[in-house]
């Protein structure tokens, strides 16, 4: 074998190595952009309503004072656990969608 590694292979695997960190780069920017947005979702006609972030947490709830029934908390939590699931769904959507444009749909299982 020539001596740096493969014969022919000097200048294509530079390039490649290049591309690929750009690559890595762009997927570092778009993961830091897709964390720091918002996903709201609202159930009950508005009457509750969930903030998620980019990193799938949950970080703000908003009750309507009226969806507030000391006789049926059962369906206020309903409420909030429908909220946070729909919110948390639209993050997960939106990151998938973003990532797939950069990806080109390759299934790059556990990139994000």
């Amino acid at each position: 074998m020539a001596k740096g590694g493969f014969p022919g292979m000097g200048g294509n695997m530079n390039n490649l190595l290049k591309q690929a960190q750009k690559f890595q780069k762009q997927m570092e920017d778009m993961q830091k952009e897709l964390e720091d947005k918002e996903f709201e979702a609202s159930v009950g006609g508005g009457a509750v309503v969930a903030v998620a972030n980019g990193k799938k947490q949950i970080v703000d709830i908003k009750l309507k004072p009226e969806v507030v029934d000391p006789d049926d908390v059962e369906m206020l939590e309903d409420l909030i656990l429908s909220a946070c699931s729909e919110a948390l769904k639209r993050a997960e959507e939106e990151t998938a969608k973003e990532m797939g444009k950069l990806t080109g749909g390759f299934n790059l299982p556990g990139m994000f």
